[in-house]
């Protein structure tokens, strides 16, 4: 079968190596999801950020293969269930075609057990997890091996597991089965559902769930498709901050679109229309919008004539933090991520017609979004997202509009961002100290009132702030220390 769409970057090294492993007795394939995204109706776009191809080798042990790549600069050989080569900083991963390894090997038996160079593609496959995935390309022949219909499947729109009963050896195939089905827009077969149904992501390593949840978040058109089969497999309850959303209610009024887990799936989608292009800032957008509601569960409370849920967006930082801890995210992300989540009401709060917040709200709020390294654009994204997943948005129709206030709370920010010293405190304790503020408590409770007065003032002087915190005498105000949060309105 002719494979004429596969053409390598101009500076691939694949073929290079493939003609190496030729030279010395073997073949090299290129697998994986690269053949893939290459052969999908439509390809053009990425699906995701470029990543490594992933090379098999055939015919060559593995002694053979760590010589062959040696030429090619520095070989490691990474991961303990399924080991690969790494090659330097070159953008390719190798492996080696492998049998069912017996559980004394999958228990810690020697790296290169199950691992056999003669056997054929189509038997090698077998171990892969969806027949998209067991496609190979010779890069030097052209030749596409196809041997469990995945072009087709590709054609026809539908997922199927490559041999169901070597599905399970891999547990995470569940999450990935997801993810891709949302990525590639795909539909697993009830074959592969129920598969999924069985898997146990408890078991799996939180940095191996996180890569998962970033494709779906960073490269779904419409992530909330992933989420929703999570939810039909049964496995959303290896997150249980997401799945206490199912079933929670919301005041239909406001949303008419029902639970608090709907909700969160629409804003999701609509954050997904919202991305940037830049990833970091992406990503922290993307949680955010998955987060936002996740303490609706804990606050909620119905009443004949409405539901309310007062205070969730502080309850939201909670469960926030647990299931990106358990992600294994890292602290910068989790601490973006919480800030959006705390303060997402803000810019449409901070404008109500009937009591419209004033520049020390906004000073406060630009302190602690910078603190935690996101920014007003960001934080009125997520506000646009939300409104777009409640009564006020339309679902399906592209990028969602700006909400009503959107403009005026950017004014609003931006003209706070202009002044100098809006994000630092101007008031340091050598300014105290320098005029006789003892150190201890007392000393931080007079910082705490300055950074409130420059916050209500606007001024930049540190005398200045410091003469009238002093004249003042009150150093006890505990709310100096504090970050106005937006009126919660309980919806």
């Amino acid at each position: 079968m002719e494979a004429g769409r596969l053409q390598l970057p101009e500076d691939s090294p694949v073929r290079a190596i493939a003609r190496a492993c030729a030279a010395a007795g073997g073949r090299v394939l290129v697998v994986g999801g690269w053949v893939r995204d290459a052969l999908r109706p439509g390809a053009g776009a990425p699906l995701s950020a470029p990543t490594a191809f992933d090379l098999e080798v055939h015919g060559l042990a593995p002694e053979a293969v760590e010589q062959v790549l040696a030429a090619f600069g520095r070989v490691r050989v990474v991961g303990q269930s399924f080991p690969v080569f790494l090659v330097g900083r070159l953008p390719v991963e190798v492996g080696l075609p492998r049998r069912p390894r017996a559980p004394a090997d999958a228990a810690g038996g020697e790296r290169w057990s199950g691992f056999d160079p003669d056997l054929s593609f189509e038997e090698a496959s077998r171990g892969r997890d969806l027949c998209v995935n067991a496609m190979a390309w010779d890069p030097l022949s052209g030749e596409l091996l196809d041997p469990h219909g995945g072009r087709d499947d590709l054609q026809r729109g539908r997922l199927r597991a490559t041999d169901a009963a070597r599905f399970g050896e891999d547990p995470l195939r569940g999450l990935r089965t997801a993810q891709l089905a949302a990525r590639l827009e795909l539909e697993p077969d009830d074959a592969l559902v129920a598969l999924c149904r069985a898997t146990d992501l408890g078991a799996v390593p939180g940095e191996r769930l996180s890569a998962e949840f970033r494709k779906l978040l960073l490269y779904a058109r419409r992530p909330s498709r992933g989420f929703e089969l999570l939810r039909d497999m049964g496995l959303l309850r290896f997150f249980p901050e997401l799945a206490a959303l199912v079933g929670t209610p919301q005041d239909p009024h406001w949303h008419p679109e029902g639970d608090v887990f709907t909700h969160t799936l629409r804003v999701v989608d609509a954050a997904a229309a919202l991305r940037t292009g830049h990833e970091d800032e992406d990503l922290v957008s993307m949680y955010a919008a998955l987060c936002h509601d996740l303490g609706k569960p804990a606050t909620t409370s119905e009443a004949p004539e409405r539901v309310t849920a007062h205070g969730h967006s502080r309850a939201s930082l909670g469960p926030t933090e647990s299931l990106l801890r358990r992600l294994r995210e890292p602290n910068r992300l989790v601490t973006a991520v919480a800030a959006l989540v705390l303060h997402h009401l803000a810019p449409r709060q901070f404008v109500r017609p009937e009591g419209p917040a004033g520049p020390r709200a906004y000073r406060r709020l630009a302190r602690a979004l910078r603190a935690a390294g996101v920014s007003f654009e960001q934080l009125a994204r997520l506000a646009r997202a939300d409104h777009a997943g409640g009564s006020g948005g339309t679902e399906g129709q592209g990028e969602p509009a700006a909400f009503p206030e959107e403009a005026l709370f950017l004014e609003r920010a931006r003209a706070v961002e202009r002044e100098a010293g809006t994000h630092v405190d101007v008031v340091a304790g050598a300014h105290a100290l320098a005029r006789g503020v003892a150190a201890g408590p007392a000393l931080g409770e007079l910082l705490a009132r300055c950074r409130e007065i420059q916050d209500e003032t606007g001024f930049t002087d540190a005398e200045r702030i410091l003469d009238r915190a002093l004249e003042e005498g009150d150093t006890s105000l505990e709310r100096g220390s504090e970050v106005d949060e937006a009126p919660d309105s309980g919806q």
